[in-house]
């Protein structure tokens, strides 16, 4: 009996865990599409005028984007207040940036796009948490093939090859379905074993990282949906 209260209370413990690291994937998440909003309809003629004029401010925004995940992630780490900040400075900047890739693409299939990879991303969350398997090794065999897309992308950019660019896609898709799973493993292995004492800059360090997880689905989920947009 004893021991059966003792497991409820564990997994209340784990499950208001999980909730507050998704609380703020879902404030990084909802701040990006507040700012995309904002660009794509009541500022539209600032970003039509910065795609034609001034492209350098998207190139400037997006290598702040690469400074703030790593000033993010090492502040996370290091458990300092400056983490949650910066976390949410990152989401929105990259709303503004998401807001020129979104702006190619029919509202229909953004709207798909963005329906599937919460879809997808619930789905690989449910059995990243209920697998027994230990999902590591996966985990850097998609690390490895994360590399190689990297390398295909950079290869690419003097290709310009449609069918390497669809592989790129699907592969993505599934390297980044892979890490939601082992991300949300990650996240109850170590609320297990520190018996829920788990510090905050931790969590927003998880939360990061599923953050990401989804931007990266959402992005190439919506470059298969839109191919003919």
């Amino acid at each position: 009996m004893n021991n059966h209260v003792i497991d409820t209370a564990s997994q209340s413990g784990l499950s208001a865990f999980f909730a507050k690291i998704y609380s703020l994937v879902g404030m990084g998440i909802g701040l990006s599409a507040f700012v995309s909003w904002l660009m794509l309809y009541p500022f539209q003629a600032n970003l039509i005028r910065i795609m034609i004029e001034h492209s350098w401010v998207y190139m400037g925004a997006f290598f702040i984007e690469l400074a703030l995940v790593f000033l993010a992630s090492t502040a996370a780490r290091k458990n300092t207040a400056a983490a949650l900040p910066l976390f949410l400075v990152y989401s929105a900047l990259n709303g503004f940036t998401l807001s020129f890739i979104i702006a190619q693409y029919a509202q229909t299939t953004v709207l798909q796009a963005f329906i599937s990879s919460a879809l997808v991303f619930f789905v690989m969350a449910g059995i990243g948490i209920t697998i027994k398997k230990d999902l590591s090794g996966m985990a850097k065999a998609l690390t490895a093939a994360l590399i190689g897309i990297i390398i295909a992308v950079l290869v690419n950019l003097f290709i310009g090859s449609g069918l390497m660019s669809l592989l790129i896609s699907l592969a993505s898709v599934l390297v980044f379905s892979g890490l939601i799973a082992y991300d949300n493993q990650i996240i109850k292995q170590v609320y297990q074993q520190t018996q829920g004492h788990v510090q905050d800059g931790w969590v927003i360090a998880m939360a990061l990282r599923l953050y990401l997880d989804f931007i990266n689905l959402f992005l190439n989920l919506l470059r298969l949906f839109g191919r003919r947009d």
